[in-house]
């Protein structure tokens, strides 16, 4: 399976986003790509930087616009995509959900965001309902994709139920990056810490990972900071965490890669972590906490 990973910068105008990433999905795909991945709220800024009851506008239906802009290039360039929006369910009901389309562009199936973070420059809780449709991959023609998204990529357990109910692959579509205030050796460390704990899921399940992030300089609407430097570094890792690409750091980028489905198989024959799994001492897992 071809692989397409489309890391872009972002400006204000959600138009020409689109029609930008129109542009590079079906240059992705004459390059071979048979399934293309999307960076985290890919039609607009990141505006959880700030907290603003106005950007509930720009939420849309599902099916809606989106599903349907892109459903047609994916119709067109016989491509799986695998979409990331910001979901209106009902007035006041909002979520962060990804959206796989068929080479048709028919809805496969979609995965609402279930860990939401509340940290400086990404207040996510004031905009996102956590999850509820649980740690399910859904079917594709080109595989069983385990579609996870951004802050859920930090959790072993979600990549794990992921794969114990069949996923092929992980995909992570994200928006990380660094607040200006972060010195320069807290920041290495953070895009390091990002990318080797992803490593690690697709080595403890064995499984290929796709995560693909926005990147560029957006500044905070507010003012009170610096803005978010998104750091790129888009990869893929096969089934023991081996980088098979990583993009850059600082610039749009677009890749193919190439994965072994068969591989993965063969990989957890050499390293039967499902088999020695101690299932019946992991009831502590369920609870917030063992002390106190």
């Amino acid at each position: 399976m071809k692989v397409g990973l489309i890391q872009q910068a972002n400006g204000g105008d959600i138009a020409s986003n689109m029609q930008r990433l129109a542009t590079k999905i079906r240059r992705v795909a004459l390059d071979g790509a048979e399934l293309i991945v999307l960076q985290e709220l890919h039609n607009g800024l990141y505006f959880c930087q700030t907290e603003d009851v106005d950007v509930f506008d720009q939420a849309e239906p599902i099916p809606g616009h989106s599903t349907d802009f892109f459903g047609a290039i994916a119709r067109e360039c016989g491509v799986v995509l695998v979409l990331s929006l910001f979901e209106r369910r009902a007035p006041g009901l909002y979520h962060n959900t990804a959206v796989v389309l068929e080479k048709d562009g028919s809805i496969a199936g979609k995965y609402r965001k279930m860990h939401i973070p509340d940290d400086p420059a990404y207040y996510e809780k004031f905009y996102f309902t956590p999850g509820d449709l649980g740690f399910v991959p859904i079917q594709t023609s080109v595989g069983c994709l385990g579609v996870l998204v951004c802050w859920d990529q930090w959790y072993p357990e979600a990549a794990r139920l992921m794969a114990m109910r069949g996923a092929d692959i992980l995909i992570y579509p994200t928006a990380i990056g660094t607040e200006s205030t972060d010195i320069a050796a807290e920041q290495l460390r953070q895009r390091d810490a990002w990318q080797l704990v992803q490593r690690g899921h697709a080595v403890a399940n064995g499984l290929p990972v796709i995560a693909v992030n926005r990147v560029g300089h957006e500044p905070d609407p507010s003012g009170r900071t610096g803005g978010i430097s998104f750091w790129g570094t888009s990869f893929a890792t096969g089934p023991q965490g081996e980088l098979l690409v990583s993009l850059s750091t600082t610039e749009e980028a677009e890749a193919v890669v190439e994965i072994d489905k068969a591989r993965t198989e063969q990989v957890r024959r050499w390293w039967p972590f499902f088999r020695d799994r101690r299932i019946d001492a992991f009831d502590g897992l369920t609870e917030r906490f063992l002390l106190g």
